[in-house]
């Protein structure tokens, strides 16, 4: 049972390292071969498509409940239980219906993937043909057909690597990353550069093949230098700074001026079902659980400010919502 809503996000190196996840805007339905020393992988799409880079945010979630639990001594297994809204809401997803309906698909596409590779995870030297998911079932919905619990069992694989601890921490601003490319280059850095760490380069060709981008090398050279300039105006890459040399088609990654981690408690202030409650007074109309996941947004782009009382600071927003557009 998932109940540990501010633990760190953390995502496997295997899938960081290699091209597992589609990057593509679209469903994806083309077969993939990747062959990079001496890993080997080959992913097939579902009916449904690839598994794309935000269906990853589901092992993303279940990964960063079963380290918190082991860390803190708990018995952990390969079927995770836990409630959708949480996982919406600690991914920066939406929690309105359609929010249910792309995690229900990504569910599919992830259970349908089908990988087969040689890449090793917690020690195990083998060729595997798995899917990422092994089964998603929702325990519970809600009267408008929202899901309310649901269990998810986690493949060998990826089990695995959780045993071993072969994970990273990623910095929460992955989640506020839209794009699915940048989200890979962020895996990218994270993994090879480590934090704090030194620059790494890579040739254009070579980090096309790390992204599994299907694009031509113009088109994804074109994509790149796009990311490489708003990071270069707004700096919202997390942890690194990206750069193009497009005189010797290079991207290096750089790591930005290395800060304190926040504290465990200052990765989402926590927010009482009793203050949820009254927001419904303070905010009539609203939905408070939108309210709430908005709420977090905000203070996650105010600079994650420390706070005496969350439950006050929640309900004082919410007042203020209101307030500028009342709902009639």
């Amino acid at each position: 049972m998932c109940d540990i809503f501010d633990a760190a996000p953390k995502g496997d190196m295997a899938s960081m390292e290699h091209p597992i996840f589609s990057v593509s805007t679209k469903p994806d339905f083309t077969k993939r071969a990747y062959e990079h020393g001496n890993a080997i992988l080959r992913v097939s799409p579902s009916p449904n498509g690839l598994a794309t880079v935000h269906d990853r945010d589901v092992l993303i979630y279940c990964i960063s409940q079963i380290m918190a639990a082991l860390n803190k001594g708990q018995k952990v297994s390969q079927v995770v239980r836990f409630k959708a809204y949480d996982l919406l809401v600690a991914t920066n997803r939406g929690t309105d219906g359609r929010g249910y309906e792309q995690l229900k698909a990504a569910f599919k596409r992830l259970q349908g993937t089908q990988i087969e590779t040689n890449i090793i995870t917690g020690g195990q030297a083998q060729w595997d043909v798995f899917s990422l998911v092994d089964r998603a079932s929702i325990i519970r919905e809600s009267f408008d057909g929202r899901m309310i619990d649901v269990e998810v069992k986690l493949s060998d694989w990826v089990f695995n690597a959780i045993r071993a601890k072969e994970v990273l921490t990623l910095n929460r601003r992955y989640f506020r990353l839209r794009k699915p490319l940048e989200r890979r280059l962020y895996e990218i850095a994270r993994k090879h550069c480590g934090f704090p760490g030194k620059p790494v380069k890579f040739g254009l060709d070579t980090i096309q093949k790390k992204c599994g981008s299907q694009s031509t090398a113009k088109e994804f050279k074109r994509l790149l230098k796009v990311i490489v300039e708003q990071d270069t105006l707004h700096s919202h890459f997390p942890d690194y700074a990206i750069l193009l040399n497009e005189d010797a088609n290079q991207v290096t990654f750089t790591p930005r001026e290395s800060k304190s981690a926040p504290p465990q408690t200052m990765l989402f202030p926590m927010i009482s079902n009793t203050a949820l409650e009254r927001a419904r007074t303070v905010a009539p109309g609203y939905d408070v659980h939108a309210l709430k996941a908005d709420y977090l947004s905000f203070w996650d782009d105010k600079g994650r400010q420390e706070l005496k009382n969350p439950d006050a600071a929640f309900l004082g927003w919410c007042k203020k919502r209101h307030e500028r557009n009342p709902l009639r």
